[in-house]
């Protein structure tokens, strides 16, 4: 049997969790349609979802249609939520678009479509609501045509738009300017079709109905041509012809049961012991309960270059039992002796498994990108308790491996715990989950815009093993210089890989990546290129007829210690320039609204070009930095007589204006040296006596 793994997407409110319920319902599953307003719907099953009528957490339910297993994986349509979204992408064969047949294409309609269409996932278009009042079929095919995709077949037409009996009348071979339309459009993009088609109008034909709709069919797994489906999930009316959409015109596998265990973890729960439970999608292969099972990720620096965010270097692989699994069978997981490729599985007994793990043979794992721009708030968490800090903590790190893009900052010098968000509706949910899950009431400080550091120059460093007041067993020399934007951190090799332990050259390495989430000024240093020049060590010693003498002797330590001293040295001479982000925006207004809006938008430090007429409205389009958009949303309303449109998204980093903006600092300050040695030496000081050993050498030095 045959699987498709569905995403459901769309802006908040298009409909997409309805059309979930509605699709369940025609293929058996459910006998009742739920409602969003009811809080009765089968995927939005947190409490917190339920009073808010808003999909937070990404859910899975599966129906069959034929001989094809659906996963369909409904998302959250809030921007606020979109590393939802992200994790789910990895996994998808095909995805449904959500578009409201009365809003039409939305800021985040838009989002979606270009990252869907980036990443080559074939996409069924589904404008609902057409039993609405202010539905308009042919404004929204146009508005989809121009916005997202230029390719968009509509698969039918709309009677009694706007009224309760709309209802969608499918195009068929027996409509001939459908046929010759859509063969017009396919031949575009396909040569081979293009060729035939000529060919056959040569001798007074036309190609076959059936040949039409498999080329659409090809042209639609390969995400050139997008078929649009019109309907209503609350009704019911359309559902049958995207059902029917779904197996025809998506691409299901079958799998490679037999290969090499290959999968991506894209979910993870906490049972009510605390134990975790991953979702995986197996690519190839087959998990099988009792297996030893390999995970682990490949990190780095991703689209924001803020290390520790993307692709990048591997992480340890990790290993573990799984001791149960479950899979989606008629709607729900069901208990099963294993999991195949193609499918989606529920693994259990793996405790130290994440977000983004790839599981199996290592060989196989590949970086993922980052698809949707990282978080540009942060604000901190504070405990209404004093005597919930430590709860916070822990509460808070484990809603944290559920949502990667949940940074974490502790600042241990304060006893503070910031987060970085996408929004305010993120903050109140974090909030509220806090509070029902874990008992922990919070409030939370003012939110503040999360801005980055940039190289500007080229520096260099070095400390040598007994010289210059140097108090650990390690030499160490670091260059550092720019790196193209996009491109994240690259530590480099400019000794040879021989000329010490691998084991130190990687205790370099990380120590490089994690000094660099704090640059001159407190912000995560993106975009360089750091060199390792010189190295050397101590080789393991001990006295005669004695045991090793650590302090004869580097070790790993020594070189974690030596190296945020020289990393922030040779950046302190290469220099650096805080940016902060900046979203391109795109505004409709009223025409007669157009001046009144210039000023404001100046205000704000928005940088607008030329605007276009387009009727009785203006679509003005910029630049605007990430802090004032709140503003510009707060402001339209009043300015445009509730008629603007706003759609904004994360799109690069600018330098800042005027004074640069600072961080407080979370590590011991490598930056000033006399602190930094006086704060490493009480803590491995602290270690060394809590483990019952001799202080380090560079301590008794």
């Amino acid at each position: 049997m045959r699987t498709l793994n569905l995403g459901i997407l769309a802006h908040i409110d298009a409909g997409k969790t309805s059309l979930t319920e509605r699709l369940l319902y025609a293929a058996g599953v459910i006998d009742e349609v739920g409602s969003v307003d009811d809080g009765s719907t089968r995927t939005d099953t947190l409490a917190l979802e339920r009073r808010r009528g808003i999909t937070i957490k990404s859910a899975v339910v599966s129906f069959a249609v034929g001989d094809v297993t659906v996963n369909l994986i409904d998302t959250p349509g809030h921007p606020d939520f979109i590393a939802e979204v992200e994790r789910v992408l990895s996994v998808l064969d095909g995805a449904v678009l959500v578009v409201s047949a009365v809003e039409g294409v939305q800021a985040q309609t838009r989002v979606l479509m270009r990252t869907l269409r980036r990443l080559g996932i074939p996409v069924l278009i589904f404008v609902n609501k057409i039993d609405r009042r202010g539905a308009d079929a042919d404004a929204v095919l146009a508005a989809v045509r121009a916005r997202l995709a230029p390719a968009a077949v509509a698969m039918g037409a709309v009677d009694g738009i706007g009224t309760r009996d709309a209802r969608p009348v499918p195009y068929t071979a027996a409509d001939p300017e459908f046929v010759a339309g859509l063969a017009d459009l396919l031949a575009e993009h396909d040569d081979a079709f293009l060729a035939d088609r000529v060919d056959r109008l040569d001798h007074a034909s036309d190609v076959p109905y059936e040949r039409v709709r498999a080329e659409l069919a090809a042209q639609t797994a390969r995400g050139r041509a997008h078929p649009v489906f019109f309907g209503s999930a609350i009704t019911g009316a359309g559902v049958e012809a995207l059902t029917a959409g779904l197996t025809e015109l998506l691409p299901a596998t079958a799998g490679d049961d037999r290969g090499p265990v290959s999968g991506t973890v894209f979910k993870i729960e906490r049972g009510q012991a605390g134990e975790r439970t991953a979702y995986v999608r197996m690519f190839s292969g087959t998990v099988r309960v009792r297996d030893r099972l390999r995970f682990g990720r490949v990190t780095g620096g991703g689209r924001s270059g803020i290390p520790g965010d993307g692709p990048g270097d591997a992480a340890a692989v990790r290993e573990g039992k799984v001791t149960g699994i479950s899979v989606f069978e008629d709607g729900a997981a069901a208990p099963a002796p294993a999991v195949p490729a193609g499918r989606i599985g529920l693994l259990r007994g793996l405790a130290d498994i994440r977000v983004g793990d790839r599981v199996g043979d290592p060989d196989l794992w590949a970086a993922d990108g980052r698809h949707f721009a990282p978080p540009s708030l942060e604000t901190v968490v504070v405990p209404r308790r004093p005597g919930d800090k430590g709860s916070l903590h822990v509460a808070l790190g484990q809603l944290a491996e559920q949502d990667p893009l949940i940074h974490l900052r502790l600042d241990e010098l304060r006893q503070e715990i910031s987060v970085s968000l996408y929004g305010e509706v993120q903050k109140e949910v974090v909030q509220a989950t806090l509070a029902d899950e874990f008992g922990i009431d919070v409030t939370f400080r003012e939110t503040t815009t999360i801005h980055i550091e940039r190289v500007t120059g080229r520096g260099e460093a070095v400390e040598v093993i007994k010289k210059d007041a140097n108090p650990f067993l390690a030499t160490v020399g670091l260059r550092i210089e720019p790196a193209p934007p996009g491109a994240g951190v690259d530590f480099r090799l400019g000794v040879e890989l021989g000329s010490m332990p691998y084991a130190f050259i990687k205790a370099v390495e990380d120590t490089v990546r994690a000094t660099l989430r704090q640059g001159l000024r407190g912000w995560a240093v993106i975009d360089c290129v750091v060199t390792m020049t010189h190295s050397g060590y101590w080789a393991r010693q001990s006295h005669a007829h004695a045991v090793f003498d650590k302090s004869m002797s580097s070790t790993s330590g020594d070189f974690r210690n030596l190296t945020p001293l020289v990393l922030m040295d040779a950046l302190r001479r290469a220099g650096t320039q805080v940016h902060e982000p900046m979203h391109l925006f795109r505004l409709d207004v009223p025409a007669d609204t157009f001046g009144a809006l210039l000023p404001v938008l100046t205000g704000l430090r928005a940088v607008p070009r030329a605007p276009r007429p387009q009727g009785d409205s203006y679509v003005l389009e910029g630049t605007v930095p990430a802090a004032r958009v709140h503003e510009l949303e707060q402001a339209l309303p009043t300015l445009t007589h509730g008629e603007g449109v706003l759609e904004s998204a994360f799109d690069h980093y600018e330098p800042v204006v005027g004074p640069a903006p600072e961080r407080p600092r979370t590590d011991h300050n490598p930056l000033s040296r006399k602190d930094y040695l006086l704060q490493v030496q009480r803590r491995v000081g602290t270690e060394a006596a809590s483990a019952g050993q001799p202080r380090a050498a560079s301590q008794s030095r």
